[in-house]
This record gives C-alpha cells, sequence and structure tokens, in this order.
C-alpha cells in the first residue's frame, strides 16, 4: 500500500460525492464510451453495488469470497434517485473503514490479503468511473497525480491475479519483453515483464521493448482501457504490437 489507510478512506467519500455531483440531475439514460452499452445508471449501479459488496467484505473480515447476491443492493426504482442511493451507500462504507484494522487478514483476490486491499480497490473502482461519467457528460475529468500514481500501481499490481474474472488477461504472455510505463509529471514508472508462463512488474529495470508515457492521470485512464482527455496525449514508444497485446488482454 502506497499511500496510507486514512487517505483510501477519506478519498473513496471524497470521489462517491464528486460522482454524485457529477451525475445528479444528468439524463440517466446518457451512454459510457468507456464502458461501451452502459448508460449512466448502469455506471452508478455497478459502483455501489460493488461499494456495497466491498463494505460487507470489511464488516465481516471475510475469509473466504461470499456469493454476491447475498447482498441486498437496496436499489432505488426510480432511476433518478441513484445518486443518493450511492451516497448512502458510501456513508455506510465510510462507517466500516473507520473502525477496521487495515492490517486485519482477509481474503482477497489479489496478492495482499488485508482489509486494506478493499480499501484501495474501493478508491480506484470509484474514482475512474467518476471520470468515466464525466467523459460521457463532456467534462474533463480531474484526477491528483499522486493518487493517479498509486492507481496505476494498484491496478499493475493485482492484474496478475485477475484472470478468474477476467480471463482474456492470460493472452498477457511473452518471451520476457518488457513495456514501461511512465509518468511524466511525477517521478514514479513500472517494468512489467511478459514471461512465457505469465506476466507481473519487473524490478530488474532493463531496457524496454516498449514505453508508455503521459501524466499520471492520463496513464491511469490508459491502464484501465480510457482514452486520454481531449487536449491530452499518451506517447507510445517502441513495440507497437507489444503495446497492442498490452491493451487487447489487460481490461478488467
Amino acid at each position: 500500500m502506497s499511500l496510507s489507510y486514512v487517505t483510501y478512506c477519506t478519498a473513496i467519500e471524497r470521489e462517491t460525492h464528486r460522482f454524485v455531483q457529477v451525475t445528479a440531475g444528468a439524463d440517466p439514460a446518457t451512454p459510457v464510451p468507456a464502458c461501451p452499452g452502459w448508460a449512466l445508471t448502469d455506471l452508478i449501479r455497478h459502483t455501489g453495488n460493488l461499494q456495497r459488496w466491498f463494505t460487507v467484505l470489511l464488516r465481516d473480515l471475510a475469509q473466504q469470497r461470499p456469493a454476491r447476491p447475498e447482498i441486498d443492493p437496496d436499489l432505488p426504482s426510480d432511476p433518478a434517485a441513484y445518486p443518493g442511493w450511492l451516497t448512502a451507500g458510501v456513508t455506510a462504507a465510510g462507517a466500516v473503514l473507520r473502525v477496521t484494522d487495515p492490517d486485519a487478514p482477509m481474503w482477497a483476490w489479489g496478492p495482499d490479503k488485508h482489509a486494506r486491499f478493499w480499501a484501495r480497490r474501493m478508491l480506484f473502482e470509484t474514482l475512474v468511473h467518476r471520470a468515466d461519467a464525466e467523459l460521457a457528460l463532456g467534462l474533463n475529468p480531474g484526477i491528483d497525480a499522486e493518487l493517479a500514481a498509486d492507481g496505476v500501481d494498484e491496478f499493475l499490481t493485482n492484474l496478475p491475479s485477475a484472470l478468474p474474472f477476467a480471463p482474456q488477461v492470460a493472452g498477457l504472455r511473452g518471451a520476457d519483453e518488457v513495456i514501461r510505463f511512465e509518468c511524466t509529471d511525477v517521478d514514479r514508472q513500472w517494468a512489467v515483464r511478459l514471461r512465457p508462463d505469465g506476466f507481473g512488474l519487473d524490478p530488474d529495470g532493463e531496457a524496454p521493448h516498449a514505453s508508455i508515457r503521459a501524466t499520471a492521470a492520463d496513464l491511469l485512464l490508459f491502464v484501465y482501457g480510457r482514452p486520454a482527455p481531449a487536449g491530452r496525449a499518451v506517447t507510445r514508444l517502441g513495440d507497437e504490437a507489444l503495446i497492442t497485446r498490452w491493451c487487447t488482454n489487460s481490461r478488467f
């Protein structure tokens, strides 16, 4: 965990309230290009359901994955009430997060089997979908650079463990090719090695076969398969086929 647990908890509430402000009064049927086939209603429902599920996991310090149907989302029948429903969910999440020991062992699908995994995961699930909503409404999403860099780290750290629900990541195999991800506004970079038997972060610092360079905010959107907002760019260098393979198989 790169940032403090308190930082994650505070940011979850802030990002959710921002999500609510963005979507309140908007047409619920507005398409969300970043999530093909979804409208704003789907985006809010997905985010609120996941926040509620994560909250139950944290409350119970679940030692194994429960079935999602056990969680009652109490979803309003009127989509216009969805933003308020999202607010209620994060209020409940905040109450649980504040009394949870971040070092408590529990089930998690990523490599960090502690409660802090879920606070970090909830934050970036919320933040990226808040940005999706803003992009859908023609707004330019602002994302704090340090928070965005931590989001890139969280994504790249957890992605090798996503195979059970994102089977396409099995396509991220290679002959020891290295892709480097570099922030242009904060001092953070990561190298990922594609091996014959899998892939993962690589600390060796070898010269990459391909590089992706952008601000931390735009790099976060890139790794999540979102396009850079208007007027901003992601620089792709080196083996373009390797970058394409990454983009095709890395989204979850």
